[in-house]
């Protein structure tokens, strides 16, 4: 079962590139940018990593993020995920990053995303990894924050297809930032919100995504298993559901397998996904396993799991259709 897994063509649709910092290029950038850490190895980094819910994990995420600066950093954060993602034969990427959190510190919007863009290009050269980037605004600071960054994005909209949401959802409701998305999709882009695993007012979070957000694709969403009308609204508007098992299990002890499978039954458009695999220590094959090893999830189920991420993805039929003809091959090969 893990040959077949390392073999499957895959995309990722939820992967944050600032949760793909790798403790060792923490301590590189660290020295290159003469920032003083509170750790002595890499190793006392990874030994941090003691977190059991959303709150106690930003704080450590935001923290270590302190480390990129220049348009460099932004390339080889980017490029060295995409260097991992092609050794788990991931063919197709809609990557998250969190400008706000590197504008706060001062970095200029333009370096951020030169840099990513830059590493996507090489990316698709080199490795053979399609991508198309998403910008979440972070939903603990404030609606005109984010307003100021769609402005800041839109000389940069042909690199950007979509925008997300995601950080704290403690009292930060979806509708916090309507006005913000509305005028996202009038600009374009496609439309994602997290709704992170039992989190505050989950439910209602979800059923402000779909009903006055009018998202294109759900973050997470494993609660929505708790209201039928939820799940039949879901299919109804073809959502897919960007689901992270690894991830899951540092908040709910689970890889939730027992959730994945039922919305497969239900017909629900679920994804794996590695969420921030650099603190997690899992890329989408480990989520793939790991998963399989708790749910015992069979070739089909898995397969199933595949296609539903190229489905889901925000690509044109013909990219769809091409993707999936890949699965096809790699199944009856």
């Amino acid at each position: 079962m893990t040959a077949f897994i390392e073999g499957l063509p895959k995309a990722e649709l939820h992967v944050h590139l600032e949760g793909t910092l790798e403790p060792e290029h923490i301590f590189e950038l660290a020295s290159r940018n003469k920032i003083e850490l509170e750790y002595k190895t890499p190793q006392d980094v990874i030994d941090a990593y003691d977190f059991h819910d959303l709150p106690s994990f930003l704080k450590i995420y935001y923290a270590a993020m302190g480390v990129l600066h220049t348009e460099q950093d932004f390339y080889e954060l980017t490029y060295h995920y995409f260097e991992r993602a092609a050794k788990d034969n991931v063919v197709y990427v809609e990557p998250f990053f969190d400008p706000q959190g590197h504008t706060s510190r001062g970095v200029d919007f333009d370096t951020i995303i030169n840099g990513i863009h830059r590493a996507q290009e090489d990316a698709r050269k080199n490795l053979g990894i399609e991508s198309n980037l998403i910008m979440c605004f972070l939903r603990d600071m404030s609606a005109e924050s984010a307003a100021e960054h769609l402005q800041m994005s839109l000389p940069f909209k042909d690199w950007i297809i979509g925008v997300g949401l995601d950080s704290d959802e403690k009292d930060n409701p979806p509708t916090k930032f309507q006005q913000v998305f509305a005028d996202a999709r009038q600009a374009g882009y496609k439309l994602t919100m997290h709704c992170d695993v039992n989190q505050k007012d989950i439910l209602g979070h979800i059923r402000e995504c779909i009903d006055i957000i009018k998202v294109d694709r759900i973050d997470h969403g494993i609660n929505a298993l708790e209201d039928e009308a939820l799940c039949a609204d879901i299919v109804k508007h073809d959502l897919g559901l960007t689901v992270c098992p690894v991830s899951n299990r540092f908040v709910v002890q689970s890889l939730t397998s027992n959730e994945i499978r039922t919305m497969l039954e239900k017909n629900m458009k679920v994804t794996i996904n590695s969420d921030d695999p650099g603190y997690f220590r899992a890329y989408l094959t480990d989520n793939f396993i790991a998963l399989t090893e708790e749910g015992h999830f069979s070739e089909q189920e898995l397969t199933q799991l595949a296609r539903n991420a190229f489905d889901a993805a925000w690509l044109d039929d013909a990219d769809k259709a091409h993707y999936q003809q890949r699965i096809n091959d790699y199944i009856s090969g």
